[in-house]
C-alpha cells in the first residue's frame, strides 16, 4: 500500500458492488488466502498499530477502489475474519459513495428504530453526510487498533439502524416510485442480513473463533 496518492488506479463504486460476490478459479486456494492474509494483516497492524499504517487500510478503498480487496475476500463466508473485513469495507463504500442517503436512511431509521442500537453505533444527533463518512471509518479504525468485537458491534447497530431507515422509506415510495421502493427493500434486507452476520462474528470474536 503505497504512500503516494498522486497515481493510483481508477477507483470503482457502482451501486452493485454492494454485497457482489467476485469470481475465482479455485475456491480451496482463494479461501487459504482470504484467512491467511486477514489473519497476518489483522495481527500485525494490531500488535504495533502504526497511526499512519492504519489510517492508509482506513483509506484504502478512496485510493486504490474495492477490486483489490474483493479478490481476496469477496467469497469467504459471511462468519469468517475475511468476510467480516469485506463487509465493514463494503458498508464503508456505501457511505462514501453516497453519504447524502446514508444519511436520510440513518435519520428516519433512528427515528423508528426503538432499540439502544443508535447509541451503540455511536453517531451525532443529527448525523448529516459528513457525519456519518466520519462515524463508518472511526469503526473501521477500530478494527485495526481498538476492541475488534466493540466495532463489529457497533457496524452491526449502524446496519441496523439504516436497515430500519430503508424498510421504512420503502413503505413511503411504495405506491408512488415502486421501482425505488424495491432497491430500498432490497438494501433493508442486505443491510439486516450484514447486522447478523457482523453481530455473530463480534461474539466468535470473543471466543477466540473467528478465523
Amino acid at each position: 500500500m503505497s504512500e503516494s496518492r498522486d497515481f493510483h488506479k481508477p477507483v470503482r463504486r457502482p451501486a452493485e458492488l454492494f454485497d457482489r460476490l467476485f469470481s475465482a478459479e479455485d475456491p480451496a486456494e482463494v479461501s487459504r488466502v482470504a484467512h491467511a492474509t486477514a489473519s497476518a494483516l489483522l495481527t500485525r497492524v494490531r500488535e504495533k498499530p502504526d497511526s499512519a499504517v492504519v489510517e492508509r487500510l482506513v483509506a484504502f478503498t478512496d485510493d486504490h477502489g474495492i477490486d483489490d480487496i474483493a479478490e481476496l475476500w469477496s467469497r469467504s463466508p459471511a462468519r469468517s475474519l475475511p468476510g467480516a473485513l469485506w463487509r465493514l469495507y463494503l458498508l464503508q463504500l456505501m457511505i462514501h459513495d453516497d453519504p447524502i442517503t446514508a444519511a436520510l436512511l440513518y435519520e428516519r431509521g433512528r427515528s423508528e428504530l426503538m432499540s439502544a442500537d443508535d447509541v451503540i453505533a455511536g453517531a451525532p444527533s443529527p448525523a448529516g453526510p459528513d457525519e456519518l463518512v466520519a462515524l463508518v471509518d472511526t469503526i473501521l479504525r477500530g478494527l485495526f487498533q481498538g476492541d475488534f468485537a466493540v466495532a463489529l458491534d457497533r457496524a452491526a447497530a449502524f446496519c441496523r439502524v439504516q436497515a430500519s431507515g430503508a424498510s421504512h422509506l420503502a413503505d413511503d415510495y411504495e405506491g408512488t416510485e415502486p421501482d425505488r421502493a424495491s432497491a430500498l427493500t432490497t438494501r433493508a434486507l442486505r443491510l439486516s442480513t450484514y447486522a447478523v452476520d457482523l453481530t455473530a462474528c463480534a461474539a466468535l470474536w470473543r471466543r477466540d473463533s473467528l478465523t
